[in-house]
């Protein structure tokens, strides 16, 4: 398995991502889409998710394809993001036909980002334009770090953000990985010199700067985040700290059912787990969608195995990206791990 030519979920034929963000308000959208709609499923393991019609995602139900993935900031807020790329879609005649009816299926999800120092002080809810603006920019290359959904993301340390990865397998299928990292726990090591993640680095892809060689690790719970925002919730209690998520998106050309995407999802949280301490917490929403654009026949079903496999790997370095690649904004409540690392 090697990465794709842009070390992006784009690397899969046919995908396209979109970053719409504000730099006030410390927040933004992402969108990936396709040319034409593509199957998709949904594995949550986090204990406070955010999301949008991820129940028409399951095996069982009777929707086939969708026409867009959506993750956003702005906890609940950041719903309406889907609402804007659902108008943008209809402006553009896609949908689910019924009859002369097109109803788009735009699935999403969402993450805490209302206490990271920005400006939410708005008079209209902004995420319907997010939504709209990063579906009308999606393309095959797109920022990572400090953009679009990670625009304000944070982990327990130093700032999160928006990462992708790639990796194309010795049959030629290709899986990628999006994410945007906001987590209750840290994608470091203590310090911050070292990636969780570090293992499955490649090239140097976020920063090459090794593995912890420490023993005993994953004990310290301490987080700079969870301070910074009880000082900006003003001696509010913060409830049962439901202020974090990482939410993500995995996928591949091989032709996958829904069952199938429903597998790779479930799986790639192994990734999730392999680049945050501690992952899938009870104030966390982690939630990862699975999408296949059905373009490569799997020849031999136990290739599956090894698409899973790669999601896991692909996440758990998109993770590690999002972070590397976050930089110092004004107003900032973490610093960025390349800040401290060097």
């Amino acid at each position: 398995m090697t990465p794709g030519p842009r070390n992006l979920i784009t690397d899969v034929s046919g995908l396209r991502v979109g970053n719409a963000e504000d730099r006030a308000l410390k927040s933004g959208t992402t969108v990936l889409t396709a040319d034409t709609p593509f199957t998709a499923s949904v594995q949550v393991m986090g204990g406070a998710p955010g999301s949008r019609e991820t129940d028409l995602l399951a095996p069982d139900k009777s929707v086939a394809k969708i026409d867009a993935l959506v993750l956003s900031g702005g906890s609940a807020f950041g719903l309406e993001a889907c609402s804007g790329v659902t108008e943008a879609l209809r402006a553009q005649g896609r949908g689910f036909a019924v009859g002369p009816a097109r109803v788009p299926l735009v699935p999403g999800a969402i993450l805490f980002d209302l206490l990271n120092g920005g400006n939410k002080d708005w008079e209209q809810n902004p995420y319907a334009a997010l939504g709209r603006r990063a579906f009308e920019a999606a393309a095959e290359t797109f920022s990572l770090g400090t953009a679009g959904a990670g625009c304000g993301a944070l982990t327990a340390m130093v700032k999160g953000g928006l990462g992708s990865a790639s990796l194309v397998l010795d049959s030629g299928v290709t899986v990628g990985a999006l994410v945007a990292a906001n987590p209750i726990g840290a994608v470091t090591t203590p310090g911050e010199r070292h990636f969780w993640a570090a293992p499955f680095e490649i090239d140097g892809e976020f920063g090459g700067l090794g593995v912890d060689t420490a023993a005993g690790l994953g004990r310290d719970l301490a987080s700079r985040r969870m301070e910074a925002m009880q000082r900006m919730a003003d001696g509010a209690k913060l409830p049962d700290e439901r202020a974090n998520t990482t939410i993500a998106i995995v996928a591949t050309d091989a032709d996958l059912s829904k069952a199938q995407c429903q597998r790779m999802a479930s799986a790639a949280h192994d990734g999730i787990g392999r680049a945050i301490v501690p992952a899938h917490m009870p104030g966390d929403g982690d939630l990862i969608f699975a999408a296949s654009t059905n373009a490569r026949p799997m020849g031999d079903p136990s290739e599956l195995a090894a698409i899973t496999h790669a999601a896991a790997l692909c996440l758990s370095r998109a993770i590690a990206r999002a972070v590397w690649l976050a930089r110092p904004e004004p107003g900032d409540l973490l610093p960025c791990v390349s800040e401290i690392a060097r």
